[in-house]
């Protein structure tokens, strides 16, 4: 009879370890200008806002601080303090209706910030107005409890010297106040954070959902080993950073909070289940199941999400009928025994166990005593002497929770030991966005100062969150471009030391002369003086949103009455025999707003259009020689040097000539051509250098400066010829082109004679 083969069943293949997720928390703001400092984002936020923060963070520190009561007894004599502290006494404690603003402010204020973001298409708006809400918050807490206990301690003052009644009672209270402080706090952030939680879940992400969808969290891949790195939150993702517990406390340490949403660790030197040895406890495990090649920021991404735990061990009571279910129990029972080989697994029970007894043996007792209370018979005896010595307490809870630690043995480690390594995984999370959050608060800074915030705001760098009462259209003030013109005095050193040779004063010359006639003319054409010196005048015309688009044609109209008014003084200089002024002025746009730096009180315009200004209303004194006698009805002239036609700056090839002229740059004559109507003019004009080469047209407009007042602007294109530097004969014509706003009275009498004659 033939042997039958014989099957042997061996054990199923063991799974690998299951595939984990990781999500590194991260912040990051694009697309933002930075602040006046060139380092951190200026924002403001709304005054109402700002005031109801104030009042209910009051209210919370004022209720959970017991001083209700106290307060509302506050009495003042007025001579017993100073007046700044009976104002402040005076103010009343919130109460809670006073409640019924907060909610809705906060609300409002975060939709506003989202809808300036959509408007702007950016997140990381909404991302540095949560940034700037939180960071007030935080310090707000700090200063509403000095601004309390400040309230009492006027109060106290009252009650000097009154041993019995009430003077004893408030004395009580106040010192009780200040030494939960730490408590106060935790239980005033804890409320901000539940409110702050509520208006995220019914409002905020709802919106941030229809405005910018759903936010995708990106994972790269290394294409040779194909390893995942940690992937880093969108934009979108970051906003997690702000619905987090711990974003209220000091460093997240805090006994009461880790007991009661995450579990307790230990906080003294001495004790094994500190977070720090907690967290390589942890790193050894993870390489112990997937190598010891595993880099820290990939497990520090993994733990920060805690559903990695429930996937590696499960909650402690695995399926062992399925292949998955006995993974998840070889790696928990793996995990037991590295708790228990690092003598941590009794102190992560008794942190459980230790919660049900902070509500009556706390503050009284500090939480890692009765946590050591649970698992050291020496720390137990001290802490029952303790309960002894305050009478009113009872150690029967103390003795249950002993007796449930030392009876936890089994099946029941086991789902201490898998409900720990969750909890732990949420609060490693909740810290490292706690850390993410506070290195990104660092960027922000809250304006308080008038005189920063109306320099950030010049300066287009102040993000600003306003209630919606609050809000006025932004693009109203927005300034979308500017026009600098420099009117420069030639010679001003020579004139300067005739008019002393003659036992003048030169200061009120110029000034009767030329400044406050100028000064005259600004509010007509809106300008405003950016810099005066003894020389020059520079003068700035800022085009606003929503405004009538004609800055370069103001400009040009004011520029050329400057050169009539002196030309007018010059006049009656001539017949006192008093030497004349002579200018050249230089119009540049910019197609930006100025930027401004503060001198003091004053405001300093920096700007590019400043530098292109000087050297247009230049001139060079060697082209002034030559050209005087030739260049005839025009007044603007620039040459591109023959020799220096290599020069790595085309600038520094060009010679000017501008005496008693107006040059602007290509950028404002192209802004002047959609201002106005430039239509082409012919008329007859004595011989010059460039006319008699035909090199240049002429075009008229009509620019309106008031309801009823209109200004006729001719300007002159041409192009710049070569020439030899030392006679300035003509080489030839480049391709370059400048630009003149005509002053001589000649074109515009040749001007009113063409039109004469056409009518």
């Amino acid at each position: 009879m033939p042997r039958l083969p014989i099957f042997r069943l061996g054990k199923p293949e063991k799974l690998p370890p299951p595939e984990l997720i990781g999500k590194a928390p991260s912040i990051v703001l694009e697309g933002l200008s930075v602040g006046v400092d060139n380092l951190r984002h200026d924002v403001a936020l709304s005054p109402r806002f700002l005031e109801v923060a104030r009042a209910e963070i009051m209210r919370l520190i004022v209720r959970h601080g017991e001083l209700e009561g106290l307060l509302a007894a506050e009495a003042k004599p007025r001579n017993q303090a100073p007046e700044w502290l009976h104002h402040a006494a005076a103010t009343p404690v919130p109460t809670t209706a006073d409640k019924t603003d907060w909610k809705p402010l906060l609300t409002e204020l975060h939709l506003a910030a989202l809808n300036r973001a959509k408007k702007e298409e950016n997140i990381s708006i909404d991302l540095v107005a949560r940034l700037a809400i939180t960071k007030f918050l935080r310090t707000e807490m700090q200063q509403q409890f000095a601004q309390v206990l400040e309230r009492c301690r006027v109060l106290l003052k009252n009650y000097e010297g009154i041993r019995h009644g009430k003077g004893i009672e408030y004395r009580e209270r106040v010192a009780a106040f200040q030494v939960r402080k730490k408590i106060i706090l935790r239980k005033a952030g804890q409320d901000l954070f539940e409110t702050l939680r509520e208006i995220e879940k019914e409002t905020l992400a709802r919106t941030r959902r229809s405005f910018f969808g759903d936010s995708g969290i990106s994972e790269s891949a290394d294409a040779e080993s194909g390893e995942k790195h940690p992937s880093t939150f969108s934009a979108l993702a970051a906003h997690s950073l702000f619905v987090n517990r711990l974003a209220f406390s000091e460093d997240g340490r805090d006994d009461y909070l880790c007991a009661e949403h995450y579990v307790m660790l230990g906080n003294w030197e001495r004790d094994p289940d500190r977070y720090p040895r907690l967290r390589d406890i942890v790193w050894r495990f993870m390489r112990s199941l997937y190598g010891e090649e595993l880099t820290t920021e990939t497990i520090d991404a993994w733990m920060c999400v805690p559903e990695n735990a429930r996937a590696l061990v499960g909650t402690g009571t695995p399926d062992e009928s399925t292949a998955q279910g006995e993974a998840q129990q070889e790696r928990l029972a793996k995990w037991v025994r590295l708790l228990e080989d690092e003598q941590v697994m009794e102190c992560v029970i008794a942190s459980y166990y230790t919660l049900p007894l902070l509500g009556e043996y706390a503050p009284r007792i500090n939480p890692q005593q009765l946590k050591n209370a649970l698992i050291s018979r020496p720390e137990c005896d001290r802490v029952e002497r303790m309960i002894e010595e305050h009478g009113k307490l009872s150690p029967n809870s103390l003795y249950a929770a002993v007796g449930k630690v030392a009876g936890c043995r089994g099946p029941e480690r086991c789902k201490v030991a898998a409900r720990f390594l969750q909890d732990f995984s949420h609060y490693h999370r909740d810290l490292r966005r706690l850390e993410t959050l506070t290195g990104a608060l660092d960027s922000v800074n809250l304006v308080n100062s008038e005189k920063v915030l109306e320099l950030s705001r010049v300066n287009g760098t102040l993000y600003e969150f306003l209630l919606p009462e609050e809000q006025k259209d932004p693009e109203q003030d927005r300034v979308l471009r500017h026009v600098v013109i420099k009117a420069d005095v030639r010679d001003s050193t020579h004139l300067t030391r005739t008019l002393m040779e003659k036992g003048l004063n030169p200061a009120s010359y110029f000034s009767l002369n030329f400044y406050d006639p100028v000064n005259k003319l600004l509010g007509k054409y809106g300008a405003q003086k950016v810099f005066l010196e003894g020389d020059a005048i520079i003068l700035a015309i800022l085009e606003r949103s929503g405004e009538p688009e004609l800055a370069v044609s103001r400009a040009s109209v004011l520029a050329r009455e400057m050169i009539e008014i002196v030309r007018g003084y010059n006049d009656l200089m001539r017949r006192s025999e008093m030497p004349e002024l002579e200018l050249g002025v230089g119009i540049t746009l910019q197609e930006s707003a100025p930027l401004y730096l503060m001198d003091g009180e004053h405001q300093i315009m920096i700007s590019e259009a400043l530098n292109e200004s000087d050297r247009l209303s230049s001139c060079n004194k060697r082209a002034r020689k030559i050209m005087e006698p030739l260049a005839g009805p025009f007044h603007v002239y620039a040459f591109q040097s023959a020799e220096a036609g290599q020069a790595s700056n085309p600038e520094d090839s060009v010679i000017s000539y501008n005496l008693g002229g107006i040059r602007m740059n290509e950028a404002a004559f192209r802004k002047l051509e959609q201002e106005i109507s430039l239509v082409p003019l012919a008329v007859k004009l004595p011989p010059s250098l460039s006319s008699d080469k035909g090199e240049y047209k002429l075009s008229s407009g009509t620019v309106p400066v008031d309801r009823d007042i209109f200004r006729k602007i001719v300007v002159r294109e041409s192009r710049m010829p070569r020439i030899n530097s030392e006679d300035f004969s003509v080489q030839g014509w480049t391709d370059r082109t400048y630009y003149e706003i005509c002053t001589d009275p000649a074109i515009y009498a040749a001007l009113e004679k063409k039109k004469a004659a056409a009518r």
